[in-house]
């Protein structure tokens, strides 16, 4: 397992200046001596800004999607080079928001993985199946495929990755997979990665559906969650602190 724990929150779209420097300012103010790593993945047009308000702290700077081209004629993309400049550590890839409304497949996310990775940020790579897939008895299949693929295009590099299981039926609805569900993903998850290159002790897999500071705590207790991917929870300084203190 890695040393420290991840907990990262995601912003999705939502914030505006004001509430941006409130927030980080507060969870910053508010971490202490915390012993895990923790970032915040912001809307793109807000890198800038976070980037400033963190300087001089722990917190670390993560998007929510990068391109899987290197630069050139791709209007509205943003490839990874342009987030290192900003200071930009993570970027999430393959969220099943961008699978869903985007269309985002396997294979691009793999494509996804490989230019964050080669320019110098750190992907958290996204796997979970819907309700649907669950009830048929399909969750390990699908997440199983979803990780093929970007161990296929990424081979010995796997490891350099961050790992996200986020149950879609988990995601904003409340409803949370129970630690044993979880954990019994996040082992099988490991046993791949190791499978592929015998250093799963390394890489972060983080769980991501509706974590928040009343299920954090039995959830980071599992053995192989490694943090969390945190949603709404990440707006509300208090909230997010609280699952940083559960760890």
């Amino acid at each position: 397992m890695p040393q420290n724990k991840l907990i990262a929150g995601n912003w999705k779209m939502n914030g505006n200046l004001a509430a941006n420097e409130a927030l980080v300012r507060a969870v910053a103010a508010g971490m202490g001596e915390a012993r895990c790593e923790v970032a915040v993945c912001v809307p793109a047009p807000y890198l800038a800004q976070v980037n400033a308000l963190r300087a001089g702290t722990r917190l670390e700077l993560g998007a929510q999607d990068v391109s899987q081209h290197a630069q050139g004629a791709y209007t509205g993309e943003v490839c990874a080079a342009m987030l290192r400049e900003f200071g930009v550590r993570y970027a999430i890839v393959g969220h099943s928001e961008r699978r869903q409304y985007h269309g985002e497949t396997d294979a691009l996310v793999a494509e996804k993985v490989k230019a964050a990775l080669a320019g110098g940020v750190t992907p958290i790579v996204c796997v979970g199946e819907t309700l649907a897939e669950r009830e048929a008895g399909q969750t390990q299949d699908v997440v199983k495929r979803q990780l093929a693929a970007v161990i296929h295009v990424n081979g010995h590099c796997i490891s350099e990755i961050v790992v996200a299981y986020e149950p879609m039926w988990a995601i904003g609805t409340g409803r949370t997979a129970t630690p044993e569900q979880a954990q019994e993903v996040h082992a099988l998850l490991r046993a791949q990665l190791k499978a592929a290159t015998g250093h799963a002790e390394r890489v972060h897999i983080l769980y991501g559906g509706s974590m928040n500071a009343g299920n954090a705590a039995q959830l980071l207790a599992q053995p192989d969650i490694d943090g969390g991917l945190v949603g709404g929870a990440s707006l509300k300084a208090a909230d997010f602190l609280q699952i940083i203190a559960a760890v």
